[in-house]
């Protein structure tokens, strides 16, 4: 693991949020970014977190900063990013949707073999799998 969570300058969507948090716990950047996709579509708070950890983490390489100057230079990387958008986020927009309109759709169905899957339990069971990953991922390095 890095000793020290920034921000990617590089290889960022937005404000390389999920890149940094990707290579912090090494993990692949797409799982992150597919976690706060669906956080921010289940119950919005993926949003203000990655809006939080944008404000607050370091970009890689750069010297400390007021936050006054972290949400000048946030403003400034929206404002690329919406004029110049990544290529790959059509793609992970597009997952994201089709991951939840699945849901929604066999939620709808009301089949009885799938009972199972109801939003109030999608959550919890996603965030134990996040964590599982992230256990199994660290085990692995370590002895790597």
């Amino acid at each position: 693991m890095n000793t020290r969570l920034t921000r990617s300058k590089t290889e960022r969507m937005l404000g390389g949020v999920c890149v940094g948090l990707g290579n912090y716990l090494k993990l692949d950047p797409v799982i992150v970014r597919l976690f706060f996709v669906l956080l921010a579509i289940g119950s919005g708070i993926g949003v203000l977190i990655y809006l939080i950890l944008w404000l607050v983490v370091p970009e890689e390489s750069a010297e400390e900063a007021s936050l006054a100057d972290r949400a000048r230079q946030m403003g400034a990387d929206l404002g690329t990013a919406i004029s110049r958008p990544n290529p790959k986020s059509g793609m992970y927009l597009g997952i994201g949707l089709i991951v939840l309109g699945a849901v929604y759709l066999l939620n709808s169905l009301n089949i009885s073999g799938l009972d199972w899957i109801n939003l109030k339990y999608l959550w919890p069971v996603l965030l134990i799998l996040g964590g599982v990953v992230l256990l199994i991922r660290r085990n692995s390095s370590s002895k790597s």
